[in-house]
Parts: C-alpha cells; structure tokens; sequence
C-alpha cells in the first residue's frame, strides 16, 4: 500500500510541473486515467497469413521474419501472387517491414480504403449513441484523408487510436533518409493536422524535407513520419514511465532493419526524436547497427532513460536542443522507481552535441521557418555538419 502511495505521488509530482507550465494540459488526476494498450502484436490477418499455404510454401511470420528474409520471398513471387496476397491480407502486407515499397504503398491503400467504409457504416448506424457515431465519422474522415493522390503511407494499423507512417520523397532512390519519432498524443487522429501543423508528425516531416530541399536542392532525400508505437495520451503514468518505449523501440528496429534492404541511402537513416519520442529512441539506441553510425537528434526530451550518452552505444551520434520556453524543461529530469527518464540530454555532462534553437518557441515549435533548429535539423539529415549552430559557451 505505501508503495502505491509513493508512485501515485511521484506521478503527479512530474504531471504537475508540467501542467503548471501548459496551461492547456489536463489536470494530473484526469491524466492518471489515460493510460494506453501498447500495441505489440502483429497487425490483423497476421494468425490466417501464417496458416495460407496456397502457394504450396511458408509464408514469413510478421511475428519473427526479419526484413531481409520478407525481401527475398517477395522477389521470388510472380505479380499475381504477390497482388493477390495484397488483396486477401492487405494488414498484413502493408507492415511487412522488408516487403516492396510499391507493394505496401498498395496494400495499406486498400486497407485504409476498408477502414474508411467501416467507419462510415458506424458514422450511419442509428441503432449506435450520437458520441460513438461521432467519433466513427471522425475516423472515417481521417481515413479518408489518407488516400489522397500521391500519399505515400509505409504502415497503417486501425487499433486502438490508429498507427500511421507514411513516407514524404521517394524513399526507394534517397540518398539521405530521416525519420521522424513523435511523442504524446500522436495516432491517426493528430498525425496530419491542418491547423498548426507543425504539431503532427505529418506537418513535421514535411517541414524537414522543404528544409534539405532549401540546403541541397541537388540532394535526393526521403523522411518518414514514423507513429509506429502508441503513444501515450496527455498526462499520467505512460508519460512519466518508459512502458510504452520498450515496446515501441523493437518496432522502430524494425522500421530500421527494412530501410536497410528497401532503401540505400549514402548514410544509415538519421532519427528525430520529439519529446516522448526520444524515450523510445533511447530504448532502441544501444540495439542500433554500430557499423553504421546513425544521428540521433532528440528535442524538447524529457530525457532518454540514460544517465549518459554513453550508455547508449557506439551505434548513435546524439544531438539535443530544447528552446528556453519550452515547458519540458520544468519536468524533473531523474529516475525515481521507474519514473522519470534520467538525465537531461542538453546538460552538460550528458555527452551530446547540443545544436541552437534560436527562434523556436514551445514544445512543438522546433520546425517553424526560420528557426535554428529547423536549419540545423535539415543540416544533420543531409550530413552537412560543418553549418550545423550551436549555442554560445557560457563563460
């Protein structure tokens, strides 16, 4: 009992700075009650996949396959096959790390398209109270917005809030590939906002890839808006805890592990790790490929569940800012019985290469034009280091 009472104090402890300094945040006893089902599972269908022997063979378990073994069954189908598995397991096919990039754009089209139509049926069915058909009109549209023309969607997942990454440049011939890692409050509802953009991963990907374009306009780059984890929502224990990271970081390993057989960028794929977001990537961190070196930018972090850079292997260089007004800065950057995510990995003696965010302002103002942060951001994705700023020594 009075260790339950010790974690519900610490909880609000770490709640309560924050919302004291965002205003619009919910109260931390509201928050308490938000915790999320992490999504560790492989996606529908997953179960019939692996029990199809239509083709007379073992189709690769989305379970355990790795992306070199999905590659080389892909290319051993004829086209007919390879559509038809896209039409009977379309879940399925569109996650496959490792599978053709044209197949999954494909795939999760049909499998947007059919979460689409479910949700509009539900928006429609009377026999369903006003505040649940409310919310299916809403995913309807968001599905909706998804098969634009042109849209370039890597992953799609309709549990729980809705998984999405989707793909800005063309991935398959980039010389230089980013991925974006968001934090709180990142699923398919706020995965491309129209209004203040910049605060969904959507928004933030797009910024960055205008950004190499600016710098290197010669350069071919991609950069993925990864919601390949739930995130946590508001407030509350999966904020403060690193629950949701551990089992969103082998689902980013696998996002990396399938780059490396269905794209060849000149360097490994460089991480931006918003917020919560640089919980998962310090998670993932020490199971990096150190062959590769890749660049790990984390801003506005609450940490990265590491007293030092240095406990997050030779696989990462770490880079980190956060701007004066953002309110992470007032979380308590400690680990207190697995809350908490250690230390601040702007300080000092962290061991990361701070970069200036002159001109940001707030927890998601890291990619508006004209900010240091956005330049040197797209200077880090496209290996440009030497224009890279940092801020003045203190004295």
């Amino acid at each position: 009992m009075q260790r339950r009472r010790v974690k519900r104090i610490l909880i609000g402890a770490f709640a309560g700075c924050a919302v004291l300094v965002d205003a619009g945040a919910a109260a931390a006893q509201a928050a308490a009650a938000n915790e999320q089902v992490a999504i560790a599972t492989p996606p529908a269908g997953s179960t019939a996949w692996v029990s199809d022997h239509s083709l007379g063979r073992e189709l690769p378990d989305p379970a355990t396959a790795t992306a070199a073994s999905v590659a080389a069954f892909f290319a051993s189908l004829s086209p007919a096959d390879t559509e038809r598995l896209a039409a009977a397991y379309p879940l399925v096919v569109g996650n496959l790390d490792g599978a053709p990039l044209p197949l999954r754009y494909h795939a999760n089209r049909l499998a947007i398209a059919a979460e689409r139509d479910r949700a509009r049926a539900r928006a429609e069915d009377h026999h369903l109270d006003a505040g649940t058909r409310a919310l299916a009109a809403a995913r309807a549209d968001d599905s909706g917005h998804l098969l634009a023309e042109g849209r370039q969607i890597l992953a799609f997942d309709p549990r729980g809030r809705g998984l999405v990454s989707e793909v800005f440049g063309d991935l398959a011939t980039a010389q230089r590939v980013a991925v974006l890692v968001p934090g709180s409050d990142a699923d398919l509802g706020h995965f491309d906002q129209a209004v203040e953009p910049l605060r969904s991963p959507a928004g933030m990907a797009r910024a960055l890839l205008a950004e190499e374009h600016r710098q290197a306009p010669g350069t071919r780059t991609a950069v993925i808006a990864w919601t390949g984890y739930v995130t946590p929502s508001g407030l509350g224990p999966d904020a403060v805890t690193a629950r949701l990271a551990e089992v969103g970081a082998p689902r980013l390993l696998r996002l990396l592990d399938g780059l490396r057989v269905t794209s060849h960028p000149d360097r490994a794929p460089s991480l931006f790790c918003h917020s919560y977001g640089s919980v998962v990537c310090g998670t993932a961190a020490p199971s990096i490929d150190q062959a590769a070196p890749t660049d790990l930018v984390v801003f506005g972090s609450p940490g990265m569940g590491v007293a030092s850079a240095a406990e997050l292997g030779h696989g990462v260089e770490v880079w980190a800012t956060r701007n004066r007004t953002d309110w992470i800065g007032n979380v308590p950057y400690l680990e207190v019985g697995g809350l908490g995510h250690g230390a601040d990995p702007t300080s000092t003696g962290f061991g990361a290469i701070e970069v200036s965010s002159t001109g940001a302002a707030g927890h998601n103002g890291y990619f508006a034009p004209g900010t240091a942060s956005l330049h040197n951001f797209g200077a880090i994705a496209l290996g440009h280091y030497d224009s890279v700023s940092h801020p003045p020594t203190v004295a």
